[in-house]
């Protein structure tokens, strides 16, 4: 049966779920029609063809080019360009990842077009509707036809909605390109720290970038004095969001540029170095926090609920209020775990995603 599969991508964390789905396709399903849709929610090249060029992702055969703004102007916008799109592509599935702007408007416009849809990471909550993210999830996983939860939770969260049919759990594709990318990064490991002038853990790594954060001035205030009390150097590629919050306020002045070095945004490969290098890794993100359990590297997660919840029930991360104290005894009350449970999977997510997309298609076909 040839297949056509329209996948939509918006952001970073998007673009490296989307890479190992692509290779998959490309080196085992040649009856596979693979269109990639790139709805430009992130239009920095730092934050979105870097990945695609670094990652080896085909090239977009759309870019819908909507940029940033308000959430719902941004919603509209992917709406609006996709639902021309949709009626000349006519797509068999059409498959999401994660949370996003770009996730929530593709699955309203799938179930418009009647258009079958499989969201990557479905499931996952954080209980919180303030979030825009917890929003987009629920949205999305209402009219999800094919779910693939990557944990456990992400299983019984979706059967306490009354979910329990086209259900698989795969674990996570950032650990497919981590696993089979580990002596890349590897190799890269001397240059990256030499360029940086840092020594294995002997620095902490960190991240901002969440709204709840970078739009709360009094949190990102908090996490900037935070920073430069920490007992050794960190480093922080800045988000241009986070970083123009940063100097319109003057929080920029907050970070000693003696402990603090603040750099631009930074390619997938460094990330997981830096990372797996660090003493400690400090985030708001989802991504990294998972990336920091991959590489068992300690993390302090600045936001009070995450939906990967196993790496802080196995006590690789904990979760702290934006507070300079709370952060810092965080940092130095920090024990790291004896043992690494591996709950996020075996690195072989893609390959149970789309053998699940082509069994679930014909048997739609049949019926």
């Amino acid at each position: 049966m040839k297949i056509k599969l329209l996948s939509i991508v918006g952001a970073r964390p998007q673009f490296i779920k989307l890479a190992p789905i692509a290779a998959e396709i490309q080196a085992h399903h040649p009856h596979i029609e693979h269109c990639i849709v790139h709805t430009g929610q992130h239009y920095d090249y730092a934050l979105s063809q870097q990945f695609f060029d670094e990652l080896q992702i085909p090239r977009p055969n759309y870019n819908l080019e909507v940029g940033s703004g308000r959430h719902l102007v941004q919603m509209a916008n992917i709406l609006l360009k996709l639902d021309s799109l949709l009626i000349v592509e006519k797509p068999n599935l059409i498959l999401v990842f994660g949370d996003t702007n770009s996730t929530a408007a593709a699955a309203i416009a799938a179930a418009k077009h009647h258009i079958l849809l499989a969201h990557v990471e479905a499931g996952l909550r954080e209980f919180n509707k303030s979030i825009p993210e917890e929003i987009n999830k629920l949205l999305t996983d209402s009219v999800t036809d094919l779910y693939f939860p990557p944990t456990q939770t992400g299983v019984l969260n979706l059967k306490n909605m009354g979910i329990i049919q086209q259900v698989y759990c795969t674990g996570d594709l950032h650990l497919d390109l981590i696993k089979k990318n580990a002596s890349k990064i590897q190799e890269k490991t001397a240059f990256v720290l030499n360029k940086y002038g840092l020594s294995p853990q002997k620095y902490y790594f960190t991240t901002v970038h969440r709204v709840d954060n970078t739009d709360n001035l009094k949190n990102l205030k908090q996490i900037a004095l935070s920073l430069s009390k920490l007992d050794a150097p960190v480093l922080f590629p800045v988000h241009p969001r986070t970083r123009r919050v940063l100097v319109e306020n003057g929080f920029d002045k907050l970070l000693n540029p003696k402990k603090v070095l603040m750099i631009e945004p930074i390619g997938f490969w460094e990330t997981q170095v830096l990372i797996a290098q660090a003493k400690m890794v400090l985030t708001d993100s989802g991504g990294v926090s998972k990336e920091s359990y991959f590489h068992q590297t300690p993390c302090v997660i600045l936001q009070p609920c995450i939906e990967w919840v196993e790496i802080v029930e196995e006590g690789w991360a904990v979760l702290t209020l934006p507070i300079q104290e709370h952060i810092l005894q965080a940092v130095q009350h920090f024990k790291k775990p004896q043992q690494y449970q591996a709950q996020l999977g075996n690195g072989q997510a893609a390959k149970q995603i789309v053998d699940k997309i082509i069994d679930f298609l014909n048997q739609k076909n049949k019926s």
